[in-house]
């Protein structure tokens, strides 16, 4: 007897058990509905893990993305309009047989249909719905997208002719169903394409919709401009925040399910030219990986990292610009020293990720609750660990500094180009250099870079003269100096690339480089220092990686620079 596609979801980690009870007593309400299109319905699993359950269940193959044809087959046969009915589009054919990818293998009007028309005998292949929808928009066009059906059902009066000061109608408007489904499916689309910012911005013309994915970017497909009003203000609606302050910039917060998978999502608003600017920061509960090698951390940086977050006491600082993965490389290091005989408080603004087993104070500036005064409370506490989300002034160095004293270990962020300046960064502050000698452990910088495609980057000889001018013979002293490029295939949208991960260096706090501070050196001298002391700089971990095939010089080029 097979095993029930929800025992499968479950087993695999993609479903939670109570979720199932709940879909399966909807189930008996709706006699004949599938146990799989519930859980889609509800957002409770996403359709790529849907098909792969479906593909274990019935022992049918998935059809992956370059399974889809470049040109339509049988279109003189089957029709579009079928196919979209249907949710099925044809793969391949040879004299005896058609590869079908199909949603729903199990519809037997469907296949018989498609072998009628074909002449053929149908195998059929498993695809996610959004999948199959962009294989028939993509060959067949004509047709609206999903966007552009959307919008057709919305009625909205011009922006010459509304009143967007009317509240009430602003409301309304943002309450009806379409607009919902549109700005669902604006967060459903980010979500697929691992995007980790949504920017929503209007102009004088059009409402331009962005994704930042892996760090770039990329313009998709936007609703008209005359729904500028109606979006955002169900955007604001979802974070609680108020649609009749349009001067003020304001943040809030929105807890979603996306396609199985829990989200938060931190809103900004401010209000620009010709409305207000919308930015959304997608933070996947789940997508996260807490292991320091799947970040890019290896060899002795990872050891003398690792070798500073154990000790007892004193203070760990990460530093890199805003979006250089510091809050990510923190919550890792939080994973790793979270066991039940250690007690972890954190003051974070906002606090980005929750986990169990830590205190997570969230700074409430307006009531006067900041990183300093929370941090004073906190000590009271009787904490082992002590996380600041951020260093930003000389009350809440001094403050670190005294924890680390009192035998507290103290984690947080500075922002500062690399590890050496970061020591000038908080003397400029006003920390005495006794104190910092005293308390800071280490200092790890660090950039995020983008990872190639593992199924297209492509091997190629580097030039002698970007040898010589990278010096890369430090790395591979002989033979054949090898880089990657990116190349662009279906699997990485074309665009060659895959996520990303730190490059990095790690200062540890040494005599010569305590000595050095208390003779108030400059950044270049303390750098000079930790090199001789056996500090890889973050140009060299950059082009160590690019060696590996994990990026590429330019790339490394990007986000830093050798001195």
């Amino acid at each position: 007897m097979p095993q029930r596609i929800g025992e499968i979801l479950v087993a695999r980690g993609k479903l939670d058990p109570a979720n199932l009870e709940r879909a399966l007593k909807l189930q008996e309400g709706n006699a004949g509905e599938k146990i799989g299109v519930i859980l889609a319905r509800l957002g409770m699993v996403s359709g790529r893990d849907l098909a792969d359950a479906l593909a274990t269940q019935l022992d049918i193959p998935v059809a992956l993305s370059t399974d889809f044809p470049e040109l339509p087959l049988m279109e003189e046969r089957i029709s579009a309009k079928f196919l979209r009915d249907a949710q099925a589009v044809p793969l391949r054919e040879d004299d005896e047989e058609l590869a079908l990818a199909i949603a729903d293998p199990s519809d037997s009007y469907v296949l018989t249909a498609v072998q009628m028309a074909s002449g053929k005998r149908v195998r059929p292949y498993i695809a996610a719905p959004s999948e199959i929808e962009a294989a028939l928009e993509r060959l067949y066009g004509g047709g609206k997208s999903s966007m552009g059906q959307i919008v057709d059902n919305i009625e909205v009066r011009s922006d010459e002719d509304a009143d967007w000061g009317d509240i009430e109608h602003l409301k309304d408007m943002a309450s009806e169903a379409p607009v919902i489904r549109l700005v669902n499916l604006l967060l459903a689309k980010a979500s697929e394409q691992r995007a980790s910012d949504i920017h929503i911005e209007p102009f004088e013309n059009r409402l331009i919709v962005r994704y930042r994915i892996d760090g770039v970017l990329h313009e998709v497909e936007s609703p008209p401009r005359r729904l500028s009003a109606a979006v955002i203000s169900r955007v604001k609606i979802m974070a609680s925040l108020d649609i009749a302050e349009r001067r003020l910039p304001q943040d809030g917060r929105i807890k979603v399910r996306i396609q199985g998978k829990e989200i938060d999502l931190r809103v900004s608003t401010v209000p620009t030219m010709h409305g207000e600017s919308v930015v959304m920061r997608l933070l996947d509960k789940g997508g996260v990986p807490l292991d320091f090698e799947s970040l890019g951390f290896e060899g002795k940086t990872l050891e003398n990292f690792l070798k500073v977050l154990d000790q007892p006491h004193g203070i760990l600082l990460v530093t890199g610009p805003t979006g250089s993965g510091k809050t990510t490389t923190l919550y890792t290091a939080l994973d790793r020293l979270n066991n039940p005989d250690v007690k972890i408080v954190t003051v974070e603004d906002p606090v980005e990720y929750q986990m169990p087993g830590i205190n997570q104070i969230q700074v409430k500036s307006q009531i006067n609750l900041t990183f300093a005064t929370a941090l004073r409370s906190i000590v009271r506490q009787d904490p082992d660990i002590i996380m600041v989300g951020e260093i930003r002034d000389l009350e809440t160095v001094r403050i670190a500094m005294q924890s680390a004293l009192t035998g507290h270990m103290v984690i947080s962020t500075v922002h500062t180009n690399d590890a050496p300046s970061t020591i000038n960064r908080l003397v400029d502050m006003g920390s005495e250099d006794y104190l910092l000698t005293s308390t800071i452990s280490g200092i790890l910088a660090q950039r995020l870079v983008r990872t190639l495609c593992k199924h297209c980057r492509e091997p190629h000889e580097a030039l002698p003269e970007v040898t010589e001018q990278m010096g890369l013979r430090r790395f591979v002293p002989q033979g054949k100096v090898t880089l990657y490029k990116p190349v662009g295939c279906p699997q990485c949208a074309n665009t060659g690339y895959w996520g990303r991960l730190c490059i990095i260096e790690m200062m540890v706090m040494t005599d010569a480089i305590r000595a050095l501070i208390m003779r108030h050196a400059t950044a270049g001298e303390l750098r000079t220092a930790a090199i001789e002391g056996g500090m890889e700089t973050m140009f060299e971990n950059g082009l160590r990686k690019a060696l590996a095939g994990q990026t590429t010089i330019e790339e490394v080029l990007r986000v830093t620079r050798e001195d």
